[in-house]
């Protein structure tokens, strides 16, 4: 099967790392994939973390770029019999728009919704899909009155269960063998700010380190300027990591923590199905960024909860086995591989 896609493609956007996990399925599994993605000028993210690989055009900005820019002559001459779009509400509308009825005319057409609401914006309804994918029923509730039997769900894709050896990766990035390692990273790391003194108290009893990895100027420099005041160490490394090396990093640790607060619409935490595989156990904040899961990761609602949690998965607890049981099932489940095939089922079935 032939397959173009449109949307965000080796940068740091959770639309981006969706697009790349089924899209690697559909090459490895035989199909003939041409991406069309973000110039490097102005891409949906803040990093491009990887080099194009020969399938991959850039050829249109995002849709917040003045002008809005796209070339429709890759789309035009492409031979794809599905063409998919991510993130539609990044997407140039209006100049995709011009050219979409000559898209259809050779190709079924799919969005992937990563939108947590009905967008305002009437640009956003001038297509006529074949499908619309949603990621899950909180989805599918406000997007069926819409788009109707059009509207169907497939989860978000992970990466396989694949957990590594925590000395080893100790060893290779240079952090000590000894401690009990708390790691938050890329923009979501500025909410573990408000957590430190819970964090800390945890300190009088187990060695503690605080792994920070995360390039956002502001981020950065914010906790720099608390060093001086937060009672337990803290390393910060000013990186992007790309898959392999964030990997290391949650091998690394003892727990993964995510305190990001709720969103005013529907949400899915992309870090949660990049990071799930790696076997770190993962600490969230009881937001709706976690609500879509269940004992795959171990929620917290306040310091006691947050606490206890750290304390299970530094003594072992039966309540971390039983989170790592659920997240390898989950992971398992819902592989970028089972994802991938679930999208070639519906393009057969278009």
């Amino acid at each position: 099967m032939k397959i173009g896609m449109m949307g965000g493609w080796n940068t740091n956007s959770g639309s981006s790392f969706h697009a790349e996990l089924i899209g690697k399925e559909w090459i490895e599994s035989g199909h003939k994939l041409e991406i069309f993605t973000f110039y490097d000028y102005a891409f949906h993210g803040t990093a491009i973390t990887a080099i194009d690989e020969p399938y991959v055009t850039r050829c249109f900005t995002v849709s917040s770029y003045i002008p809005p820019k796209l070339d429709p002559i890759p789309f035009l001459t492409s031979e794809c019999e599905v063409f998919v779009t991510q993130d539609l509400g990044m997407l140039p509308k209006n100049e995709l728009g011009k050219i979409f009825k000559r898209i259809k005319k050779r190709s079924k057409c799919v969005t992937v919704i990563h939108d947590g609401n009905l967008s305002k914006n009437p640009d956003f309804y001038q297509f006529e899909w074949d499908s619309v994918v949603c990621f899950d029923k909180r989805y599918k509730e406000f997007l069926e009155p819409v788009y109707g039997d059009k509207t169907c769900i497939i989860p978000y894709p992970c990466l396989p269960w694949n957990p590594g050896n925590k000395g080893n990766a100790r060893r290779k990035l240079d952090l000590p063998i000894d401690k009990k390692i708390i790691f938050s990273f890329g923009p979501a790391a500025k909410h573990i700010i408000d957590i430190i003194p819970d964090i800390a108290e945890l300190g009088k009893k187990y060695p503690l380190l605080l792994l920070i990895v995360s390039k956002e100027k502001d981020i950065v420099n914010f906790l720099k300027s608390c060093l001086p005041v937060i009672p337990i160490p803290v390393k910060i490394i000013e990186e992007i990591p790309d898959t392999n090396k964030l990997y290391d990093y949650l091998y690394a640790a003892d727990a993964l923590i995510f305190n990001k607060p709720s969103a005013s619409q529907v949400v899915v935490s992309s870090t949660a199905f990049q990071c799930l595989g790696s076997g770190c156990p993962m600490i969230t904040r009881n937001s709706n960024f976690a609500e879509y899961f269940d004992k795959e990761v171990m929620k917290f609602s306040d310091t006691d909860e947050l606490k206890h949690q750290l304390i299970s998965v530094f003594e072992e607890k039966e309540e971390y086995k039983k989170t790592l049981e659920s997240a390898r099932l989950y992971v398992n489940e819902n592989s970028y591989k089972e994802i991938g095939r679930k999208f070639i089922e519906l393009f057969k079935n278009l």
